[in-house]
């Protein structure tokens, strides 16, 4: 009589576990990557520039219809100046994808994982996610404003914890109006 107690309940357990695991719906979003966006805006004592970056690929984890996590993938190597025509945007870009800055060679990808993510009302999240940028990973936090088929954020990034220095008044003196400005502005635009 125990033994078959003891089966119906650990059945039941089962079964119960069972359910309450195909109950929660877990989807991944893929991004159309060729209809979204990632801009850039970097300021310099003297003035800034703007451009963009592709992303690889991406996608968001939702739960239950409440987001959950992501992970997305830049392509470094695809850095554009928006603000500049000709020889000078030929030589930012290069300059940009140099060793100076973003190393593309070496480190052709830059990576954002979602961490978490918390609904602070209808159609925005408060996000901590894992900024990775030539193999150093950092936390960053945004807000995230989350549609049916879109979600767009904000973000300002300190280039200097990723051993992005070049021109940095943080760590070089002297540099007076060649001063570039640590942080950089990344509006960005996901369609899925």
């Amino acid at each position: 009589m125990k033994k078959n107690v003891l089966k119906i309940a650990l059945a039941s357990v089962i079964v119960l576990t069972t359910v309450a695991f195909t109950a929660n719906s877990l989807e991944k979003k893929e991004i159309n990557v060729k209809d979204s966006e990632v801009s850039w805006r970097g300021e310099k004592v003297t003035g800034f520039h703007t451009g963009t970056v592709e992303l690889n690929k991406g996608h968001f984890i939702v739960e239950d219809g409440q987001l959950k996590g992501g992970e997305f993938v830049m392509d470094m190597s695809s850095i554009k100046v928006t603000d500049l025509e000709g020889e000078n945007k030929a030589k930012l870009e290069g300059h940009l994808k140099s060793d100076d800055f973003f190393g593309v060679q070496t480190y052709p990808q830059a990576k954002l994982v979602i961490t978490s993510a918390a609904k602070k009302n209808d159609g925005t999240y408060g996000v901590v996610a894992d900024l990775t940028i030539k193999e150093d990973t950092h936390p960053v936090t945004f807000d995230l404003e989350w549609n049916e088929n879109s979600a767009s954020t904000a973000l300002t990034i300190d280039r200097s914890k990723f051993n992005v220095r070049y021109g940095s008044g943080s760590f070089f003196d002297d540099l007076g109006d060649k001063t570039i400005y640590d942080n950089f502005e990344l509006e960005v635009d996901l369609k899925f």
